[in-house]
This record gives C-alpha cells, structure tokens and sequence, in this order.
C-alpha cells in the first residue's frame, strides 16, 4: 500500500522561486530512493484557527508562506530505507544543505494510505488538512472518508487521499503531534484534495456546503475533534505527476 511522508515547510516568501529550485534539485534523488511522485504545493488561502491552524504548526513568521508538500513511495519499507540512506549518504547531505528555510521548523511524519480515490492527475489546486483522530475511531473515520470523497469527486475533484499516523515523531520546536494538540489515545491523519483548478475547488465546496448530504444525521457524532483540524489551500509549484 502507498505510503506517504508529508511535510509542513515555512519558507520565507521572498525566497519562493529559490525553493522551488532547491525542490527541482532534489527530484532525481527522491526519485533514485524510490518516490514514486514528489509534490510541493505553496500556501494561497490558509485561514487562522482558533485553536490551531497550519501556520501555527510551522511558527509561521509574518514574511513566510506555509508549505504543504508530500512524497509517495510505494510502501513503508521503501521509504524508510530511503530516510536512512539521505541520512547516512554524504552526497545526499551535500544536496540538503543550504536550505531556503528555516529546517528546524519543518514538520515532517510518515503516514499509511487508507484512502485513494482518482488519479495523481497534476492538479491546479490542493486542500491540504491535518487532523487528529482517536485510534479506536480508525474504521469510522475510513467509512465517514470514503462517503465525503464521493461527493468532492461529485463536485469536480480529481483525487483525495487520507493517509493514517504511522510514524509522526517528536521534534525538538515543531510536530504534527504538538501542532495538532494530539491525545495519547488519538493519531494525526494527514490528508489532501487535488483539483483541477482553483475556480472548480471554489465552486465544489460551495456545492458541498449547500448539500443535504452534509447535514449531521440525528443522533450522529464525528469520529474526530473538529475543533483541532487544520486546513488550507496551496497552489502546486512542483509536481513530478506532470508530462
């Protein structure tokens, strides 16, 4: 099953087209530990959460923009074993270096599939949103998952993946764990929406909204805190799902 490592990046604005060659630099050796696709996608509409949101999570500075960028491999053994050649691999260290960013406020975890709908179809637009879920509420959450991504397909998405906690670490600043204020019996689900366009994402969740479908049944409890997920929408600035 595909395994994905998400990340969370602050990048100082003025410094876009220098990370988005410093990512570019970086595609053949994601791709020679083998990614299977490498995406990054910069902050366009990230709201402020009254709890948390996707800046916070980052320690987002006032002259930053929030990434949110992932890469799929097709298992979790792959990935690993890719982590650890970068980490041991002075080749690899030398390309990481001089990073556009402040590294020790990027958040990164390693996440389980367990939905994926579409295809990885280079889209204009990304939802990106991190949530905690209790793990007794895995199953529930899969089932709520999969009937919502029948509807955002309905109103023009191309893709929706969510991906389940299977390694998210404790940093020394920033984590998904802390950014999410997760409990100890819950698991941070780190999931996305790739739409054509920004435009059909606009209208398709205007039409979500103003579905019937949406509507809480009667006596119905959401598998997860609502009130710690965090959201937002990026525009892609690398994808290698492009021709």
């Amino acid at each position: 099953m595909t395994y994905v490592e998400g990340f969370l990046t602050p990048v100082p604005t003025a410094n876009k087209d220098v990370y988005r060659k410093h990512a570019h630099e970086a595609i053949a050796l994601f791709q020679g530990l083998g990614a299977t696709r490498f995406v990054e996608t910069w902050g366009d509409d990230v709201p402020d959460g009254k709890i948390n949101d996707l800046k916070q999570s980052v320690a987002l500075k006032d002259d930053e923009t929030v990434l949110f960028s992932w890469l799929e491999y097709p298992d979790k053994a792959t990935r690993d074993a890719a982590n650890e050649k970068m980490m041991n691999d002075p080749k690899a260290a030398e390309k990481m270096k001089d990073m556009p960013f402040d590294g020790s406020r990027m958040i990164f975890a390693g996440f389980d599939v367990m939905v994926d709908t579409g295809t990885a179809a280079a889209p204009g637009y990304v939802d990106g949103y991190v949530l905690p879920v209790p793990a007794a509420n895995r199953d529930a959450y899969a089932k709520m998952a999969t009937d919502m991504t029948t509807m955002f397909e309905e109103f023009g998405a191309l893709r929706v993946v969510e991906a389940w906690g299977a390694d998210t670490p404790d940093g020394k600043v920033t984590d998904y764990n802390r950014a999410t204020h997760k409990q100890a019996d819950e698991c941070v689900v780190y999931s996305w929406i790739e739409w054509p366009d920004k435009a059909t994402r606009d209208a398709g969740w205007a039409k979500m909204m103003a579905d019937e479908r949406m509507k809480p049944k009667e006596g119905q409890t959401p598998p997860f805190d609502g009130k710690r997920m965090m959201w937002g929408g990026f525009e892609p600035i690398l994808d290698t799902a492009r021709a």
